[in-house]
């Protein structure tokens, strides 16, 4: 770098990582070459006779615009650009400066004083100025309006007024929305100004060490998130989030150590919610908010110096001493530590740390969040309320089938049921998702009253069956008493059902779903967990049942004749030496269905809400770690961090599942070996 380049007061690098600019306080542009710091070009600025640049201020990060505060109280605002073309398919940047509005200054401080301190945000057609000399706070608006008649855009000025400092002021940021403005002042202060409301939303003290003092700050990408280094080497993470009174306030979420100077700088990167800081001993860190990781700390020169980071973050220029130090990083995944996948995390905007999945959004400055956790939760409690109603049905109607009805019956029972493996689970699926779950919804009287009049109609048929005499019972053959519940099955769900309407009057005021949400402010999805655990439940009985009822018919007959000659009952015969004998077998047929329910992806596909919530209502849906994979892989950059932590949510199904096979088979042979002598 030249000597007579001035003091360098803004260093950027642009896309290709081949031309970089430097702003001093000449009021002069100078673009190099990064590779060897050679001269391109050089652009001396438009400013006034006699005026010098005072500050210097930048739009969020990625935002080429860039704003220079001058000694006379005015602020002059120009892009920095770089055309690329190929003459000869050879590229060739060339950079640009720009005036976007206008090569005349912007009057910003009445008093003619010099502006100490500048920012400067965008949004839409509004332009944010704030400057400040001393402890003066100076804050213009200035909007974008065309003369419908000419097509020629002028400038409307509009002053702001706020409260003026106290303290010294040290640094100004407005966040892109332009709904806040900081203003760090006295040692280590904040005072948070609603531009909105013009108005003081508070004072907040940043540093609870009275020896220290704010030497850096900044602002991350997207603007919402406030950094502050101090002089002992820490570095704060701030951010507005609402109180429990509802009030938005500034909050400290989380803190990182560089060492033990004092920070100098903080460059926020443009693409991710990383950043890297710079201290006075010459000491660099990268760091990334949302995982809250410190990923590097290296010593990349003696002394303080400026620097600079690339767009793709994978290029940092440092200027000390007049001489240019370029160096490259390489940091593909800063996102994923253990705390961002599995831990709560305080995601910018929220009012509370929270395990929240939302891999992709509209926007630019999206904070990505990965947690695994809601997926894992919804995928257990899928798998938690299909087996809740495919266990007990599965493994009853396997001991039955298997030990008290007739052969010639059960040779046509259980092809039948095996046969509902079959079906495919995307019909089940879609069946679910698009008739089951409206009936469900308009019929919740019924099904509840189904669930409850069953098992009592059926044990009433039994009781009554009991005591009617042995004449009419002797008609029906050993082991076809079941075939008389098909009609009392068949009559309580006819019965229950057509009486949903009368009970949803009569309880519910006519509507049950209604009912839950306002009186008992239980939240009502029509594609929940209970949809799943009927449907995922119909198509996991054919896995329990048929591993189940093999088990118990495989019992030999000779323990079963001798209990019997020796006096036990059938129902003794079968709690007291056929389970026991089976329960190797049963135990596997329910960790067999288990996993099957872990690992089904279509039905709660298609039978869901798919919101990643940690919500153990019945009537919310999940989504669980299968489907999500079948969702989102489609949609994501091959090799980038979304499409890694799919292959890692696959990865947590495939070791749930081995760890749970695994389990299942070494308790089910220490069973196999404690009943062996039966």
């Amino acid at each position: 770098m030249q000597q007579d380049a001035g003091k360098p007061l803004l260093l950027a690098v642009e896309e290709q990582n081949q031309v970089g600019v430097r702003v001093s306080d000449k009021g002069e542009a100078l673009f190099f070459a990064v590779k060897d710091g050679a001269e391109l070009n050089r652009v001396k600025l438009p400013l006034p006779a006699g005026v010098v640049v005072s500050s210097i201020g930048q739009d969020q990060p990625g935002s080429p615009l860039v704003a220079l505060g001058l000694s006379n109280g005015q602020v002059l605002l120009f892009k920095h650009s770089y055309k690329v073309t190929y003459p000869d398919n050879q590229r060739v940047i060339t950079p640009q400066v720009s005036f976007p509005y206008g090569e005349a200054p912007v009057a910003l401080n009445a008093n003619g004083h010099a502006l100490e301190h500048v920012a400067v945000s965008v949004n839409d057609d509004t332009l944010l100025l704030a400057g400040s000399s001393g402890n003066e706070l100076h804050v213009q608006e200035l909007a974008s309006v065309e003369n419908m008649l000419t097509g020629e855009t002028t400038l409307e000025q509009n002053s702001i007024q706020l409260p003026q400092m106290v303290e010294p002021i040290k640094a100004i940021f407005a966040d892109p929305r332009q709904q806040w403005l900081y203003v760090l002042n006295g040692r280590s202060q904040v005072d948070v100004f609603s531009l909105t409301g013009k108005s003081l939303n508070g004072r907040y003290k940043l540093l609870e060490d009275g020896d220290s003092d704010v030497t850096a700050s900044g602002l991350l990408l997207g603007g919402i998130s406030l950094m502050v280094g101090d002089s002992k080497g820490g570095i704060a993470q701030w951010f507005m989030a609402r109180d429990p009174d509802g009030e938005p306030r500034l909050k400290r979420i989380r803190d990182f150590q560089l060492g033990d100077a004092a920070i100098v700088q903080i460059s926020p990167e443009e693409r991710r919610k990383g950043f890297i800081a710079l201290d006075a001993s010459g000491k660099l860190g990268v760091f990334h908010s949302t995982a809250g990781r410190t990923l590097l700390t290296e010593q990349v020169t003696d002394g303080a110096g400026l620097m600079a980071l690339s767009p793709r973050a994978n290029r940092v220029v440092v200027e000390e001493g007049n001489q240019l130090l370029p160096f490259r990083l390489h940091n593909p995944h800063p996102e994923v530590s253990w705390s961002a996948l599995w831990g709560k995390v305080w995601y910018e905007s929220y009012d509370e740390p929270k395990h929240v999945w939302q891999s992709t959004a509209a926007n630019t400055d999206f904070e990505p969040k990965l947690s695994l956790a809601p997926l894992t939760f919804g995928t257990l409690k899928a798998a938690f309320y299909a087996m809740l109603l495919a266990a007990p049905l599965a493994i009853a109607a396997a001991i039955y089938t298997a030990y008290f009805m007739a052969p010639a019956m059960r040779r046509k029972v259980k092809p039948v049921i095996e046969l509902m493996e079959a079906l495919p689970t995307v019909i089940l699926g879609f069946f679910a998702g698009l008739f089951l779950a409206p009936y469900v919804e308009g019929h919740l009287p019924g099904i509840f009253s189904l669930l409850l009049l069953t098992p009592i109609g059926i044990l009433l048929a039994g009781f009554i069956w009991s005591r009617l005499p042995e004449s009419i019972r002797l008609r029906v053959p050993d082991g076809w008493e079941a075939a008389i519940l098909i009609p009392v099955v068949g009559f309580t769900a006819w019965f229950a059902l057509g009486m949903s309407p009368l009970l949803e009057n009569w309880f519910f005021g006519g509507d049950m779903r209604m009912w839950i949400s306002n009186d008992l402010g239980i939240t009502y999805d029509q594609r929940n967990a209970l949809i799943v655990g009927l449907a995922m439940g119909f198509a996991v009985i054919p896995n329990i049942f048929s591993i189940a009822e093999d088990a118990v018919f495989s019992v030999p007959r000779s323990l079963t004749y001798g209990s019997l000659a020796l006096g036990a009952t059938p129902w003794q015969t079968m709690t007291r030496v056929v389970l026991l004998t089976a329960s190797p077998g049963i135990f596997s047929a329910l960790m067999i269905g288990l996993g099957r329910a872990v690992g089904e992806t279509m039905i709660v596909l298609m039978a869901t809400g798919n919101t990643p919530v940690m919500e153990v209502n019945i009537f919310e849906g999940m989504r669980t770690l299968a489907a999500n994979v079948a969702v989102e892989m489609p949609e994501s950059e091959v090799g980038g961090t979304h499409y890694r932590v799919l292959f890692l949510a696959s990865l947590v199904l495939l070791t749930f599942t081995f760890v749970m096979n695994t389990l299942a088979e070494l308790i089910r042979q220490r069973l196999r070996k404690k009943y062996a002598s039966l």
